[in-house]
């Protein structure tokens, strides 16, 4: 299956200049590194890629060092082998990468399937991070017809080999423009067009794929109770994908979960409005005490 080309397909890739690939755990990691302070891993969610953070990593830069690499199977990081795009599998991919890499980070920002991930990893002390920041988490799983019927179409979708190819073959811009306003985001032209070249990859189709078809959420409850560092929990208000009153349930179950909701903007918060974000995120670091 024909996967993006980093001197085509990310010829003008955001943050081009901060890109580098790293072998770790059996692949072949398309990692962007910028910034100097605290050590601050950033990790994007289903679909996505580095580029989803164009706009916010600048504002951090100036007082984090930011890790900011492409998930298994997304954008430009790349496997040999078979991938497990689970819970565990790509939380012990994400372990690999810090592993080799010597990156402890200080602060962790994760945006939606990325949030799960990194509270999976928190939970487990594969990292220790004085600051947990989700925006718009996907840390629970969708109820009743919803999240019996789902993971199955995934699965159905996943198991057949042309269902990447034919996601591609469908994604153009109309298209991906529609799926970003039902999740409640509006992006600019610039923005629209990105996610349309990742959505045209029939590998990174598979990859979005196939992670949601092997997600699994059930014990999720049980790793936020073991948060302990304080967690701030963002929200776009406008989100359609997870439905912003999730916010509060899953901060009753963290012991130092803040939450900031942000009125007007969608799944893309982080997109939407960088300034906000960023702003929110210097504020809690710096009540953390790990602020640049």
């Amino acid at each position: 299956m024909s996967e993006l080309s980093f001197a085509r397909e990310g010829a003008d890739w955001p943050l081009r200049e901060a890109s580098r690939f790293v072998e770790a755990g059996g692949l072949k990691w398309h990692v962007q590194e910028l910034g100097q302070g605290p050590p601050t891993l950033l990790l994007h969610g289903t679909g996505g890629a580095t580029h989803s953070w164009r706009g916010l990593a600048p504002l951090l830069a100036p007082d984090f060092r930011l890790l900011a690499p492409d998930l298994p199977g997304h954008g430009f990081t790349t496997s040999r082998r078979g991938l497990d795009l689970s819970l565990p599998g790509l939380s012990r991919s994400v372990a690999a990468l810090v592993g080799k890499l010597a990156f402890a980070p200080r602060v962790v920002i994760g945006h939606s399937a990325g949030a799960a991930i990194l509270a999976h990893l928190i939970a487990r002390g594969a990292i220790a991070p004085d600051l947990f920041v989700a925006i718009n988490g996907a840390f629970l799983p969708f109820e009743g017809w919803a999240g019996r019927v789902f993971p199955l179409v995934a699965k159905a979708l996943q198991l057949n080999p042309f269902s990447g190819r034919l996601f591609a073959w469908s994604a153009d811009r109309a298209t991906v423009q529609k799926m970003l306003h039902g999740m409640g985001s509006k992006l600019d032209a610039r923005g629209i067009d990105l996610y349309q070249r990742l959505m045209s990859n029939p590998a990174h189709c598979a990859g979005a794929l196939g992670m949601m078809a092997n997600w699994g959420l059930k014990d999720m409850p049980r790793d936020l109770g073991r948060l302990k560092c304080p967690t701030l929990l963002i929200v776009g208000a406008n989100d359609h994908a997870v439905p912003p009153a999730e916010a509060a349930r899953v901060a009753r179950m963290v012991e130092r979960a803040t939450v900031k909701i942000l009125p007007g903007i969608g799944h893309l918060a982080h997109e939407e409005q960088p300034e906000a974000v960023a702003a929110l995120i210097r504020a809690a670091a710096a009540e953390a005490g790990v602020s640049g």
